[in-house]
């Protein structure tokens, strides 16, 4: 018999409590000229220009400045190295810049209190703003997709936290891995790709060198990949303690032992994180399923593309027998490395060239993006920077174990049971896509969002904070959250279809407007206030100030 039960249902909206504003004013500043590059010396914590624009001078010496530094951060493909990160004592200075000294800027663009909640290694590469950039000079805008720096504001990690890396041979004596790193059992090299993925998920940060790894503060274990049968190397990372496991590898039979592990592990508190695979749309038609990805209680993750926010902004053109062919590529949002235009009329809304596709099927979790990451395994073997132009899940699964990491790290006691809810409840959804159409139900709830999983994490368990639901429409999975924060609000959000949603709140739940709870038979809601949850151990923050804020 179908229920559906609807334990709580309390007000209407509700003002959601103001964040506290920093002094500080930050903006970003456009300059006309590719070459414009002011001159500053270095006075105390104070920059004081040194350059020969009188203008500039006399505008810049009324007031307090402490950052003024190129960023490819908020810049758009034809102002790449135009755009500037500043930091001074009154805000005005944006305005006064850009009225009397219009004849070097162009553009302002004043950061709202809510978005200084950043943190920024000196290792983080050209999208850099309150760091220092002293590691590769690389573009990280796929991290800025993820909302990287705004987790970091809350945790870069805890070394009480063990990530495990199931992959090839890493060298627990690299400078991105020592400290923190214990082999368990030794691989093969595999052209490096075990250094790639845990650099990406761990890698050390602030340490002036290459890029951080998602969870850089994190302890590490590393193991073998494979024994798809059993997971019996899986397993014992579990049962050293790992929170976390990367698997950025995959097979094709589904064995019951290995399902029973991955059962095991979860009861221990340990999630897999696994990649789904690179077979193109094209080849398997969303038909096919790779292991350990698809076993239950495993994140299955797939590549997806986060650079270009409308398709217009990189349309290229290929020459193919003499004609040529118009295509966007790298477009936000998109499941496809590249999009096609209906009879080459690119008036037309695009199409998602299938063969540009990664694995995609209905086990498939969630997305992060895939072309452009570092490749930590050249600049080891071969002493080279390299951005990887191709779609692969490889790369895009550390991006989520890391997250994973850095969500325990916040709060070492959150259940394991909430995890995915978390991860999926944040995401981006990008079902309002057009491109994205034909392949809807096959690509998880939408993109990682790594800031906003690890900030729910943290208004979730803190009774001072109001942490919300919203701008999802989930047709399918288990969601389950508790929330010891002051209100639970759901918004602008549907749960239907065979979709169950379990939330236990200490105080209150708001369900707020555009809002619909319709599950069928196969699903159902269950809200429910508990006075007497309490929190299982305390936050280990970056900071421990910021529970003042």
């Amino acid at each position: 018999m179908f229920r559906k039960k609807i334990v709580v249902l309390i007000l209407i909206l509700v003002p959601l409590a103001s964040n506290a504003q920093y002094d500080d004013a930050w903006f970003f500043l456009r300059a006309k000229e590719v070459a414009f590059q002011p001159e500053f010396t270095k006075v105390g914590d104070k920059l004081v220009y040194k350059g020969a624009d009188t203008r500039l001078k006399n505008i810049l010496a009324k007031y307090d400045i402490f950052q003024f530094k190129k960023t490819y951060r908020k810049a758009k493909k034809e102002n790449l190295k135009k755009t500037f990160f500043v930091r001074a004592n009154q805000k005005e200075l944006m305005n006064d810049l850009l009225k009397n000294a219009s004849h070097i800027f162009t553009f302002g663009e004043h950061i709202a209190g809510e978005d200084k909640k950043i943190f920024e290694p000196n290792d983080y590469g050209l999208t850099s703003t309150i760091g220092e950039n002293l590691g590769a000079q690389v573009n990280l805008d796929y991290l800025d997709f993820l909302n990287v720096p705004k987790a970091w504001y809350y945790t870069t990690g805890n070394p009480d936290i063990i990530v495990g890396i199931s992959d090839a041979y890493l060298d627990t004596t690299n400078i991105e891995f020592k400290g923190r790193t214990s082999m368990v059992r030794r691989s093969g090299l595999a052209q490096g790709h075990g250094y790639t993925v845990g650099e990406t998920a761990v890698g050390n940060g602030d340490n002036a060198y290459a890029i951080p790894g998602i969870c850089y503060n994190c302890d590490v274990l590393t193991t073998q990949y494979g024994k798809f049968r059993t997971l019996e190397t899986l397993m014992e990372l579990s049962r050293m303690g790992t929170k976390v496991i990367n698997c950025s590898w995959v097979g094709t039979r589904y064995y019951e032992t290995a399902q029973q592990a991955v059962d095991e592990m979860f009861e221990n508190g340990t999630i897999i994180v696994a990649a789904a695979g690179n077979s193109s749309f094209n080849q398997k038609k969303g038909k096919v399923r790779h292991y350990p990805a698809s076993y239950d209680k495993v994140i299955a993750v797939s590549a997806a593309m986060h650079r270009y926010e409308d398709y217009r902004e990189n349309i290229k053109i290929e020459l193919k027998n003499g004609r040529k062919l118009y295509y966007a590529e790298n477009i936000a949002g998109y499941i496809g490395r590249t999009a096609g235009f209906p009879d080459n009329d690119t008036l037309q809304d695009p199409f998602i060239h299938r063969a540009s596709t990664r694995t995609f099927n209905d086990k498939i979790d969630i997305l992060t993006p895939s072309v452009d990451i570092f490749r930590y395994s050249k600049l080891v073997l071969n002493d080279s920077i390299v951005m990887d132009p191709y779609s692969h899940t490889s790369g895009v699964t550390p991006m989520v174990t890391g997250t994973v990491g850095l969500m325990f790290s916040l709060y070492p006691c959150l259940p394991a049971d909430e995890v995915e809810s978390i991860l999926k409840m944040t995401s981006w959804n990008i079902d309002h896509i057009p491109a994205n159409k034909p392949f809807k139900g096959l690509y998880g709830s939408g993109m990682l969002k790594t800031g906003d999983a690890v900030e729910m994490v943290y208004k979730l368990y803190n009774e001072n904070e109001v942490a919300t639901i919203q701008n999802q429409d989930f047709k399918r999975w288990d969601f389950k959250v508790r929330a010891l924060s002051k209100e639970l609000r759901i918004q602008n959000q549907i749960f239907r279809d065979s979709t169950s949603l379990e939330a236990t709140a200490k105080q209150r739940i708001v369900i707020g407007k555009n809002t619909r709870l319709k599950p069928n038979r196969a699903g159902k809601i269950h809200l429910k206030i508990d006075p007497t949850l309490q929190k299982d151990c305390d936050f280990v923050l970056r900071d421990p100030s910021i529970l003042n804020n």
